[in-house]
């Protein structure tokens, strides 16, 4: 039934603001149900685990105004088998599956909804539906002062208080209360040894005779090296855009392992389900089994000597390969990979041993300064470093080579999905390409859409930043148009970001402005 007496405020608000609605007329009084989701985007595309569903819905009271854009977009990504741009902001492939949980939905949205008008504010954090997903280590680092964030359900330590200091967010467009906090994280990394736990991290197994065969059709590197290797690599589309940015580690003749961003695991596993030919392969979702230990920095080797009796030398341990390992009274395998650009370690450990690994290398990391690190400084690490964040830096819109990891790209190996098109990219020229900036004034900060500015005019958006306390700046990377340019020619120009309405002179590097040799994940 109509209630003029909840719509009367709200017309009156739209008549001051257009007064021509107040002779407008009401032609049609709808009132009717609305749906809703747990982050205020719609779900768009095909199901993940049912082939040929497609889906367009929890319109979030923006169906009408998203209709003629949702249909197109959708009619071409059912025609042509791939998005026709950058959906991953309503992907339907985005959602988890516990959050089907009517409990957890009602909470969630609810909250979700009352901030539609809110402030926006950068790292803001949900305060309902929380604690869905833990890390076995959880309640250790949470004794030990950390402040939990939540991403696709898992609470993960984004930074740590010190004793006394109160464990909650202030928000600002500005340096929030845990900025100091991160710088001293940072700078442990940097100059001696941090753990994070990044147990969240997406882990799938791919297994079976034609293992090999399969990833070697989707994957840009080459997978067929010999068994203890770890290869970074992207899955990429027909057009050479990035799918999914990925480690592949193989284990046997016949079995790999997949670690990919715990946001995009269901996105991950669908598009190698989707894409399972007439190969005989298992791929299975083991996410839950391992938690993940991370230990950055260069100390990491002195410090993990200390707790297990194996070899981490580069001879027998070196830079893109795993091993076996005892640490403590436990078990696990120790790849040697880095997202900070440290030496360091990635401990996968079964999920009923991991606490105790966790206390064996804290107890030992006392004599070597160890700093429990938090999300923060995991992202402020890797954007000195330049590596890319997926969804932010590369999508399945950005090109592989534009996005500056062709060095990940084999075109010699035949076969593999989008080699054509990086093979006609790489002879007409790139476009655009992609570069790390670091403002020259230490004060602002990046987050991401601040606009560049090339010789004064505006040419495309900052992807992603964060604070680089190492570099003294704020840091960010984003795209610029170099149609028929070199690289002496890109960075030849002046350079400014834009925040608030303020111009802030900027450095710009194709390079990364941190190690660029990566001297120091080979120490």
């Amino acid at each position: 039934p109509e209630d003029m007496d909840h719509f009367e405020p709200i017309l009156e608000m739209g008549v001051n603001r257009m007064p021509m609605l107040g002779t407008a007329g009401i032609h049609t009084f709808f009132n009717g149900p609305e749906s809703f989701t747990p982050d205020d985007r719609y779900y768009l595309g095909e199901a993940p685990e049912l082939s040929g569903y497609w889906m367009a819905t929890g319109y979030n009271s923006i169906g009408i105004v998203s209709s003629g854009g949702a249909g197109m977009a959708l009619a071409q990504w059912i025609n042509d088998g791939e998005a026709p741009f950058d959906l991953w902001e309503v992907d339907i492939r985005r959602a988890q599956p516990f959050q089907k949980n009517r409990r957890y939905l009602k909470e969630r949205v609810s909250e979700t909804l009352g901030l539609l008008y809110a402030d926006h504010f950068p790292y803001r954090q949900m305060a309902t539906s929380r604690g869905v997903r833990r890390s076995p280590l959880h309640e250790h680092l949470k004794a030990r002062g950390a402040v939990f964030g939540e991403v696709a359900g898992w609470e993960r330590a984004n930074w740590f208080a010190r004793e006394g200091q109160e464990r909650e967010y202030r928000y600002s467009w500005k340096r929030q209360n845990w900025f100091e906090n991160q710088r001293e994280e940072h700078l442990a990394v940097r100059n001696g040894v941090g753990l994070f736990d990044m147990t969240s991290f997406g882990k799938i197994r791919v297994e079976g005779r034609d293992a090999c065969a399969f990833l070697q059709r989707l994957c840009a590197n080459d997978m067929d090296v010999a068994p203890g290797r770890i290869v970074y690599t992207q899955m990429l589309n027909a057009k050479g855009g990035i799918e999914s940015d990925l480690t592949v580690t193989r284990l046997s003749e016949t079995a790999y392992f997949l670690v990919v961003p715990g946001a995009t695991l269901q996105r991950d596993l669908a598009w190698l389900r989707k894409h399972v030919a007439e190969e005989f392969v298992v791929i299975t979702d083991v996410t839950a089994a391992e938690a993940v230990i991370c230990v950055m920095g260069p100390e990491a080797r002195k410090l993990i000597q200390k707790v297990s009796p194996n070899d981490f030398s580069n001879e027998v341990n070196p830079f893109g390969t795993f091993q076996e390992i005892e640490i403590g009274m436990g078990l696990a395998r120790a790849h040697r990979v880095t997202y900070v650009g440290e030496l360091g370690w990635e401990l996968y450990v079964s999920t009923e041993q991991a606490a105790h690994v966790f206390e064996a290398i804290a107890e030992a990391g006392a004599d070597v300064g160890l700093k429990l690190c938090g999300l923060h400084t995991l992202d402020s690490c890797r954007i000195e470093k330049a590596f890319r964040h997926f969804g932010h830096d590369i999508t399945d819109e950005e090109n592989v080579l534009e996005a500056g990891l062709g060095f990940a790209v084999k075109t010699s190996k035949a076969g593999f999905i989008g080699r054509d098109a990086v093979l006609r990219k790489k002879e007409a020229g790139l476009s655009r390409r992609l570069v790390q900036f670091r403002l020259k004034d230490p004060q602002p900060l990046l987050f991401h859409n601040e606009a560049i500015l090339r010789d004064g005019r505006i040419v495309g958006p900052i992807t992603s930043g964060n604070y680089g306390h190492h570099l003294g700046g704020a840091i960010g990377l984003g795209y610029v148009p170099c149609e028929g340019e070199s690289e002496a020619d890109v960075l030849g120009s002046s350079y400014e970001v834009e925040i608030a309405g303020e111009r802030f002179a900027a450095e710009a590097s194709l390079k990364p402005m941190y190690d660029p040799k990566a001297e120091r994940v080979k120490m």
